[in-house]
């Protein structure tokens, strides 16, 4: 049977731990009166009921009745101090009497029981307060929303003209004739509130991050509330013109998060300036203002997406509330079975009657969530709102880990028998004829490079499982759509079985002496094969996935023209280390694309000056995508951070074309002038890794040179990794040794040390979620902060 401690860390929610029952400290205060209560003889035993094991359920009502029972001048006597108002928290404090007043060990165990209950009283009622507030906005934002779709349907079967809905289907409000007189004042409004958020963001962004434990914000985080508002002033000033609704003056806000809104929304406010720049707009339409259907849509959009949001956080704190309560009676039977007195059933019942287990608000709000859902977006059908509101978690099959053994064992036998030909042919020598070298082996090397990058990224999902990571929250992944770590490893393991077995081939024919242009094609094919794998529209080999892999590459390529989110710059993060892995796919697409593979001339794409020049786009095309979304999240979020970071990727773009130049022209002045960016860039990056991805290097730390909350137990392993980071950031050095392995062909070494650069960042990942995770659960922020789209203006202007 599974130990309480490790379900209860198994199924606490993770950025709320430091909120949950600290069960491990009053473990440790119950192991020292166990302690001192073992030297002295043990006159007053109890016995326990023998089904202490049984269901949750039973056992609060099996001791509730024990509680009432009890004799009020037990052993102990809980004093609840009552708040001075409705939104402060009781608190509670514990009287020891008989022989526990003596006991030292004892106090300290309940007064550090009290502090926990006062603890989850008072979060629970803030988490409360919180969920409660986004309810009440979302009741309203669903109330405009259906008399908004309402009146869109009204107006179309009374008979508006087929041409206008074709054009652009839209509500209507009536203004007045001084509409551009309310857009000036509006403008102004909106300008004065665009000077006070700047003014205010520094000041309310050090607040949320260093808001002490006992000062819970009441919401979910105020920072992140400013910061929406600040993005709102900038990126949506180009929003719609208001309109009444329930008596309301109210505007549409759609966050211009795409450059299809963004573009759509500029040519949406140009042909409405046009319009009612007409006096003709006022005498005709009496003023009416229209809102786009298509923003209908998108407000819609967001509304369910806040409603599932709240589901997630009432289901979270409903956890919190039995999980607390459980570990509760739990330690409370292990105090009654170490010291022999009957303890639990006087704190039990002050524990039944504090806020956090009688409070019946969330329940009733959850139930609420679950009818409006039902009710608007499920069409009456309660199967259907469940799919989106709980969506089931997809369980791991045996099939796909016999699957996963049965490809690795393929992928290790044709990697022998491949290395054992090429050492009988002699391919990777330096001797040998480089055709082979030049021609095939950049697209092994490419698959080698991805497939080795996918394959740590399948052991980071596996570790950041293990120590409780929350990386579908912070990569925002549909839960039912990620991929798991057997996943990867299955794509991996098939991926490469298939790719050497197509290699092995190619290498058999062509040492029977198969020479022709088919032949050669093979390894040209093979790259087209994945390419049309990774297109494939129909739903299958993970569909969902290649969708969301392809949405993101769409979004790094047009950066900064997209708002940038976690996944976004940690996939820009992985392109700026397989630099080499581009400049093959480059060469590789000039051999096949040239023809130049019929005639073997491999000479032809190097020799080319615009594959020369091209070389240094590629070198330094990963880091402009990323300097490029370091300057979006400045612009939209006003924090200097983002510049200085902008900054480390300028210098690898220097770093990245002075390799280039120096490979070209092998000069000293080059060589000189790489060594001096390098070793600047590499500087710069390493400070950043340390101290600003993975939050270590804190002078002040409780652990030296580390960061006060650390994830893994053995902080060993933190020194080791920067110590491994350091020497492998200084990889670029063979660039200048020239250093090879003996009668080993350059491409080789090339490969290996572009393989420790991947193995260097599947190591900077796992660290740079983890440090992300701390973030969020220091702020315990567990579930999505969603901008809403109705928003009221002040009848002032």
């Amino acid at each position: 049977m599974v130990k309480f401690s490790k379900q209860f860390e198994a199924e606490l929610v993770p950025e709320w731990k430091e909120a949950f029952v600290d069960y491990w400290q009053l473990k440790k205060d119950l192991k020292r009166i166990h302690l001192l209560n073992s030297d002295t003889p043990k006159t007053d035993k109890h016995h326990h009921d023998g089904s202490s094991q049984g269901n949750f359920l039973s056992s609060l009502r099996k001791f509730s009745v024990l509680g009432h029972r009890h004799r009020e001048n037990g052993v102990i006597h809980v004093h609840r101090k009552l708040a001075s108002s409705a939104s402060m928290n009781d608190v509670y404090e514990t009287e020891l009497h008989e022989q526990l007043a003596d006991s030292e060990a004892a106090k300290e165990f309940f007064a550090c029981l009290d502090c926990q209950l006062n603890k989850v009283n008072k979060f629970y009622r803030t988490k409360e307060e919180e969920f409660l507030g986004r309810g009440e906005a979302l009741k309203k934002q669903m109330d405009v929303l259906v008399e908004l779709k309402a009146t869109l349907k009204q107006q179309q079967s009374d008979g508006a003209s087929s041409q206008d809905f074709k054009e652009d289907v839209s509500i209507s409000s009536h203004n007045s004739c001084e509409e551009d007189s309310v857009k000036d004042r509006a403008e102004q409004e909106q300008q004065q509130q665009q000077q006070q958020q700047q003014q205010e963001a520094n000041t309310d962004g050090s607040e949320a991050s260093e808001m002490p434990f006992s000062e819970f914000p009441k919401a979910e985080d105020i920072g992140n509330s400013k910061r929406i508002k600040r993005e709102d002033s900038k990126l949506q000033s180009l929003s719609t013109r208001s309109f009444n609704c329930q008596g309301k003056n109210l505007k549409i806000n759609i966050p211009l998060t795409t450059p299809t809104r963004s573009f759509s929304a500029i040519t949406y406010l140009v042909r409405e300036d046009l319009i009612n720049q007409s006096s003709k707009k006022c005498n005709s339409d009496g003023g009416k203002l229209n809102i786009n259907k298509t923003k209908l849509r998108r407000a819609e959009k967001m509304i369910r997406g806040a409603f599932v949001e709240l589901y997630k956080g009432l289901g979270y704190l409903e956890t919190y509330r039995n999980l607390n309560m459980l570990a509760f009676v739990k330690i409370l039977k292990k105090f009654d079975k170490v010291t022999g007195k009957q303890v639990l059933p006087i704190y039990l019942r002050v524990v039944e009657s504090s806020y956090f287990n009688s409070s019946n608000k969330v329940m009733n709000l959850c139930d609420e969530v679950e009818e409006l859902f039902i009710k608007h977006f499920a069409e009456e059908d309660r199967t259907k709102a469940m799919k989106y509101l709980k969506p089931r978690q997809r369980k791991d099959s045996h099939g796909k880990t016999f699957f996963i053994g049965i490809f690795t064992g393929c992928f290790i036998a044709l990697l022998a028998g491949y290395i054992i030909m090429a050492h009988m042919t002699g391919m990777y020598r330096q001797q040998h004829d480089p055709v082979y070298m030049e021609t095939v082996y950049p697209v092994l090397s490419m698959f080698s490079l991805l497939f080795l990058h996918f394959f740590l990224y399948g052991c980071n999902i596996f570790a950041w499982k293990k120590v409780r990571i929350n990386y579908s929250f912070i990569f925002e992944l549909a839960p039912t759509k990620e991929l798991k770590y057997r996943d990867v490893f299955l794509i991996c393991a098939s991926s490469m079985a298939v790719v050497l077995g197509v290699v092995f081939a190619h290498l058999s024919l062509q040492q029977k002496g198969y020479s022709s242009a088919q032949v050669q094609a093979i390894p040209g094919l093979l790259l087209l094969a994945f390419l049309l794998a990774l297109l494939c529209p129909f739903n299958i080999l993970y569909h969902s996935s290649r969708y969301r892999f392809l949405s993101v590459m769409r979004n790094i390529i047009l950066s900064p023209l997209y708002k940038v989110v976690m996944l976004d710059f940690f996939m820009a993060d992985q392109l700026c280390s397989q630099v080499p892995l581009l400049r093959n796919l480059e060469y590789v697409a000039c051999y096949y694309i040239s023809g130049s593979f019929r005639t073997q001339n491999y000479h032809y794409c190097m020799s080319s000056k615009n594959y020369r020049d091209l070389a240094y786009a590629v070198s330094f095309l990963p880091y402009y995508w990323r300097a490029m979304q370091c300057a979006r999240r400045w612009f939209d979020e006003g924090q200097m951070s983002h510049l200085v970071n902008l900054g480390k990727y300028v210098s690898a773009m220097f770093a990245a074309g002075a390799k280039v130049a120096y490979e070209k022209e092998k000069s000293t002045g080059w060589l000189c002038l790489f060594v001096i960016i390098s070793s600047s860039a590499t500087v710069y990056q390493l400070y950043w890794d340390f101290v600003k991805d993975w939050g270590l290097l804190q002078m002040n730390s409780k652990n030296p040179w580390l960061r006060n909350e650390l994830m893994l137990r053995r902080k060993t392993l933190y020194y080791v990794s920067m110590g491994l980071n350091l020497i492998l950031r200084l990889a670029w050095l063979q660039t200048v040794l020239h250093y090879n392995f003996q009668h080993v062909d350059s491409q080789v070494t090339g490969l290996f040390l572009a393989a420790l650069e991947v193995t260097r960042r599947g190591l900077w990942n796992f660290y740079r979620l983890e440090n992300e995770h701390l973030n969020n659960a220091g702020k315990f922020r567990a579930v999505k902060i969603v901008p809403l789209p109705f928003h009221e203006v002040d009848e002032e202007d």
